[in-house]
């Protein structure tokens, strides 16, 4: 019977919504309510207007910015070997990271424009499976024999571009980060997307980018290639 009354006044209580409150000993200080989880600033994709894309807090005390090519090699095993710890940098607020593409060939600006083709959110989502994949669709196309090569000359720009797409299978990355094969030409068509890759390479040039991967601390530049190099002035700078 006591069990069964103690049960009861219970029940009373919270449904009167005190139980917390009265299973508190009197003066005693209320719980502290759980932390909200941090932001994770990785969530955080936007483009900017220098026409890159920014991964990070906007207002992050370190800014890092890459210059590269998904072509590159280097770039490739850049993002790669660092993502895990550029990341974990990046998620705390302190270092935000921007990519601006620096296209080197006709095969570099079908897949630039592709990945640009994306939403901001899957952006970095479909560069990182252009990486991975880079020898496989660079291999495809430039191991085309001489005749398709100079079949595809002939071609308009715009479907010249969809074709080495398809021969490289760049379309059907693509589709795998949101990119319909529609929207795809659609983007591989656009004049303006293309003016605007010049426009970046442009200005990339006028700040002493010669070829990539290239990095900016801060507006500084950074001779180095990999992440071992780069983490040491990212600390320097305070991230």
């Amino acid at each position: 019977m006591i069990r069964r009354g103690l049960i009861l006044a219970l029940g009373a209580v919270a449904l009167a919504g005190g139980l917390s409150a009265a299973l508190v000993p009197a003066g005693a200080a209320p719980a502290r309510k759980a932390a909200a989880p941090a932001r994770d600033w990785t969530k955080t994709i936007v483009t900017t207007a220098e026409g890159g894309y920014r991964m990070g807090n906007p207002a992050a005390p370190v800014k890092l910015v890459e210059y590269g090519s998904l072509t590159c090699p280097h770039c490739a095993h850049f993002n790669a070997s660092a993502k895990a710890a550029l990341e974990a940098r990046v998620r705390t607020g302190k270092v935000s990271f921007e990519f601006r593409n620096f296209v080197l060939n006709g095969i570099d600006v079908t897949a630039t424009l592709l990945s640009r083709c994306a939403a901001p959110a899957n952006y970095f989502r479909l560069t990182e499976s252009l990486y991975a994949a880079q020898p496989q669709w660079i291999g495809r196309i430039s191991g085309l024999p001489q005749a398709e090569k100079d079949k595809l000359k002939t071609l308009p720009e715009a479907e010249r571009l969809a074709r080495i797409a398809d021969i490289g299978g760049l379309t059907q990355i693509a589709a795998a980060a949101g990119v319909t094969p529609q929207k795809g030409k659609a983007c591989l068509a656009d004049p303006a997307a293309l003016a605007r890759l010049e426009k970046m390479a442009e200005a990339a040039a006028a700040q002493g980018v010669q070829g990539t991967p290239t990095f900016f601390v801060n507006g500084k530049m950074v001779r180095a290639d990999d992440w071992s190099a780069i983490e040491p002035e990212i600390r320097q700078a305070g991230g």
